[in-house]
């Protein structure tokens, strides 16, 4: 007992007391705002999403003062799954997760055949995984959790827990565990954000690479053809594209060498086609197509014979798709100046008649390349004289529409082809102005919204026959 009139020690005083008291509580204000801190440093620094999340149930715990504290994701495929664990003593964390690992295989099973959509089925097993851990742990311990939110789906739960029973979980506890709980749904975002843009980027370059494979494919250039003159060119809608064109050697001499007089005199196959749809897989089918193609044409058969092979060719692979081809087909003879043709339902090309100035469609009967296996395709043949101009074109020109909807349609195309015919020589100078004007009708600042194609074949009119 302390002598009367003896000095009080300052720490028996109430003011001690309370700068004591205020000055723990800044001591764990500071190591609250530390921890949290270091927390943020790792979402902005940590490219690894699992070294961040090993972080959440540590500092979860550090800042309520609990025990320990457990993260439980929901995965997409339905699988719930104890992701971190922390807590101290041995024997304590070995039952803890016997414990939560026996409820979330409980949850996983009973929700593994759901079927009401993601959201709710993530809702559903978040609220029984919830009453799960409080079977097991509740009894022993003090325990919290909060969901993690991740776009307004809930994609797991955060629990901490402590053994002391005197523990309460203060209005103040649960913000924390909230903020932390928030965290992990910002660093689950921006991965699978990161996760989304290296898939794009990884599309991206195959998109590109398809896009050069396909434009090495179609013609570099023109061919020399004894009396003609020649122009084309495809604009894609997007990178990869369905139209098709082409110029094909008729034998193998012309393959070994194209520029010989005997090769130039020869006769060409020029094809046009579009497959039904745009991107990767009408290009894949377009590039199918082309290959068939030039080995049939290499077999010297007709049109109409050379469509109905490909239609029986292609057919499983169309249908299997769903999706069509349509192709015109043509061989031109430069020593009788003749232009056989076959259709599978393509945009007939128009023939302008320089005689005359007359134009007309080139028809003849015939579906879709894989619609029936069992359709008959028919050819005629046209004699051309010097100045005769034939253009090959794909519904993407015609179909194309200006800022008000209305497209440019074959009456405008034949029209203006009949202009250019009579004002341009050569093949080159037509497409441009076609083109030039299809993009004014457009909209110089507007996109083509399917793939446009255009094949310019005019008879010279000094030409000749051998």
């Amino acid at each position: 007992m302390q002598p009367a009139g003896a000095p009080v020690p300052p720490e028996a005083t109430p003011v001690f007391a309370l700068k004591e008291l205020v000055a723990r509580l800044q001591r764990e204000q500071y190591k609250i705002q530390d921890l949290l801190s270091s927390l943020g440093f790792a979402l902005r620094s940590l490219n690894n999403l699992n070294q961040f999340l090993e972080l959440i149930p540590l500092i979860a715990s550090r800042v309520t003062d609990a025990s320990g504290g457990a993260l439980v994701l929901f995965r997409p495929d339905g699988q719930v799954r104890l992701e971190r664990l922390h807590c101290q003593g041995s024997q304590h964390c070995q039952d803890i997760r016997r414990a939560l690992e026996a409820a979330t295989r409980q949850v996983t099973t009973a929700f593994a055949s759901a079927t009401d959509g993601l959201v709710t089925v993530a809702r559903n097993a978040m609220t029984a995984l919830d009453r799960q851990v409080e079977r097991y742990l509740s009894r022993d311990m003090r325990v919290f959790g909060t969901p993690i939110i991740v776009k307004n789906v809930e994609r797991g739960r955060l629990y901490v827990f402590s053994h002391d029973q005197n523990y309460a979980w203060t209005e103040t506890r649960q913000k924390l565990v909230r903020l932390v709980a928030d965290q992990t749904a910002v660093a689950i975002e921006n991965d699978e954000l990161t996760l989304a843009l290296r898939k794009k980027e990884r599309l991206d370059r195959e998109m590109e690479i398809g896009a050069e494979i396909q434009v090495q494919l179609l013609p570099r250039q023109c061919p020399t053809i004894d009396g003609l003159s020649l122009a084309a060119r495809c604009r894609t809608a997007s990178r990869v594209g369905g139209d098709y064109y082409d110029f094909i050697p008729t034998t193998f001499e012309q393959l070994r060498s194209p520029q010989t007089a005997e090769s130039r005199s020869a006769p060409w196959s020029f094809a046009v086609g579009d497959v039904m749809g745009k991107g990767v897989p009408a290009g894949l089918i377009m590039t199918m197509m082309r290959g068939m193609l030039r080995a049939e044409v290499l077999n010297g058969h007709s049109p109409a014979r050379i469509l109905q092979h490909l239609n029986h060719v292609m057919h499983t692979d169309l249908e299997n798709s769903n999706r069509f081809v349509t192709l015109f087909y043509s061989e031109y003879n430069p020593k009788t100046r003749i232009l056989s043709y076959g259709n599978a339902a393509h945009n007939p090309p128009l023939l302008w008649q320089a005689r005359s100035n007359t134009v007309v469609r080139l028809e003849t009967v015939g579906m879709l390349l894989g619609l029936d296996m069992e359709t008959r395709y028919y050819e005629d043949q046209v004699q051309l004289q010097p100045g005769d101009t034939v253009i090959y074109y794909t519904d993407g020109f015609t179909d194309a529409a200006n800022p008000l909807g209305t497209r440019f349609d074959e009456e405008n195309l034949s029209q203006a082809f009949q202009w250019a015919c009579r004002n341009f020589e050569q093949a080159q100078d037509i497409l441009d102005y076609l083109f030039e004007l299809l993009l004014r009708f457009i909209g110089g600042d507007r996109k083509n919204e399917d793939d446009m194609t255009l094949v310019v074949m005019r008879v010279q009119r000094d030409g000749t026959l051998a």
